[in-house]
């Protein structure tokens, strides 16, 4: 049963707030909170000279900012305290703050726990973002408004007052926002799950354990929807107490959609062929699948075939850049993992000319050396990562005598050069880096958008 948010605005009156972030989402949350009454503290590792006029914002509401390197050591003495997403909830400071009676959330577990609307939550390794979107659509096409949010859109718990119970709302939901969560949406969707997020998880049972949590507190109204194709997400079966619904790409499905002979199906209804669908891959094919099991309920064939037909993707996401000379060239920067960029691989009919390599989150690249060679004709590989990702393919070539050509690089820029110089007409170059971008870029869509900005300037 969802909680009245009125009874949140009585609540935080007056308590002594803490929020630990001052970034995307939790600027306009700090902003919110003190409208509500609240006594906030912002915290942030920047100095006030980074901030800038948020910092002279805050001053002038009433706002204390806590920052520098060592602004953890300030936590005590809170009510509420409001952590961002990829902050661990086992931090000493945050411990000890819980030990003391503090209240220990976040912008994402406030706003589920609040929202009137029906709840449609999308998490996994790969696909998120896409599958949120698609599902996003449909209910749009099928005439609800509709809010989407997560880690896509605008931070929705301070426009939680605006959504009404009609209203449905889409969230695409990461392992670090479910990790502390005590509570599930009414329809739930996990696409796929694999090595992810190493730095920040203690090992992939935690990992595996936070992504459970999108369906853990459910009741048998509600909705979960599960890759069967995938090992680890099948195996979850067994610990669900809602209605479960199953999406293949190998078996039919009797319960949930399906792939056959070139067609999609939902419960035994066809709603559009592959070939009809406007983005590449059978990993796009899984998206849709999942999709249609999210909205089955409220959405009708006609609608769920209209969006199929007429989805072009979204940004950062094998994205067409542009085509000069005979070679194409892709954006797929949102590709942070080994199996996100086979996926994306496996959506070209000829071997490409791959840039890689960034941040390293701590997990393996066999699977990219092992599932990727044959898709690859020249690996470029830059980032933290280059001489890892190198390894696992010298290692695989050794094994199994398949050599990849493999090119060191210092940056994006010289990445992108030499790219263009070993392409010959009817070559794809695409930028799918297997990583995350924080080695050289603040996020994927930055990493993209810089990518764009180079090949477009060739």
């Amino acid at each position: 049963m969802k909680k009245n948010f009125n009874e949140f605005k009585e609540f935080i009156v007056n308590k002594n707030t803490a929020v630990l972030g001052i970034g995307v989402s939790n600027i306009p949350l700090i902003r919110y909170l003190v409208a509500l009454g609240a006594k906030v503290s912002a915290f942030d590792k920047k100095e006030e000279e980074e901030l800038g006029e948020v910092a002279n914002e805050f001053k002038a509401i009433g706002v204390t900012l806590v920052l520098g390197s060592d602004y953890i050591e300030n936590l005590h003495g809170f009510q509420v305290i409001f952590k961002t997403p990829s902050m661990r909830i086992d931090l000493p400071a945050l411990l000890k703050e819980k030990a003391a009676g503090a209240i220990i959330t976040s912008e994402m577990e406030e706003f589920v726990k609040y929202c009137p609307a029906k709840i449609f939550g999308v998490t996994g390794s790969d696909g998120k973002t896409t599958t949120t979107t698609i599902i996003y659509k449909m209910l749009l096409q099928e005439g609800y408004r509709t809010w989407v949010g997560g880690n896509i859109g605008t931070p929705l718990f301070t426009q939680i007052e605006e959504i009404n119970s009609r209203d449905m709302v889409v969230l695409e939901l990461s392992s670090f926002q479910l990790m502390t969560m005590n509570v599930s949406p009414e329809v739930a969707v996990v696409t796929n799950l694999s090595p992810n997020h190493l730095d920040m998880h203690k090992g992939m049972e935690e990992y595996i354990d936070s992504k459970k949590n999108i369906f853990r507190f459910q009741n048998k109204a509600d909705t979960i929807i599960l890759n069967k194709d995938n090992v680890i997400t099948k195996s979850m079966a067994s610990e669900i107490n809602s209605n479960l619904l199953n999406f293949s790409v190998v078996e039919k499905i009797e319960s949930g959609a399906y792939y056959e002979s070139g067609k999609l199906y939902i419960n035994n209804k066809e709603v559009c062929t592959k070939n009809e669908i406007k983005i590449k891959g059978m990993h796009n094919v899984e998206n849709f699948l999942a999709a249609f099991c999210a909205v089955s309920k409220e959405v009708s064939i006609s609608s769920m075939r209209a969006v199929a037909i007429t989805f072009t993707g979204v940004e950062h996401r094998c994205e067409l850049v542009r085509e000069i000379k005979g070679v194409t060239y892709y954006n797929d920067s949102i590709a942070s993992s080994p199996t996100r960029t086979v996926a994306g691989l496996r959506s070209f009919d000829i071997p490409v000319i791959l840039i890689a390599g960034g941040y390293d989150k701590k997990i393996p690249f066999e699977v990219l050396a092992e599932q990727g060679y044959s898709k690859i004709k020249v690996l470029i590989l830059m980032g933290a990562t280059k001489f890892k990702i190198k390894a696992a393919f010298d290692e695989f070539a050794n094994k199994s005598g398949n050599v990849v050509p493999i090119v060191i690089v210092e940056s994006l820029e010289e990445a992108v050069m030499k790219a263009k110089k070993l392409a010959v007409s009817g070559d794809i170059i695409t930028l799918s880096p297997a990583c995350a971008s924080f080695d050289f870029y603040p996020n994927f869509e930055v990493r993209g958008n810089i990518y764009k900005d180079l090949v477009n300037s060739l």
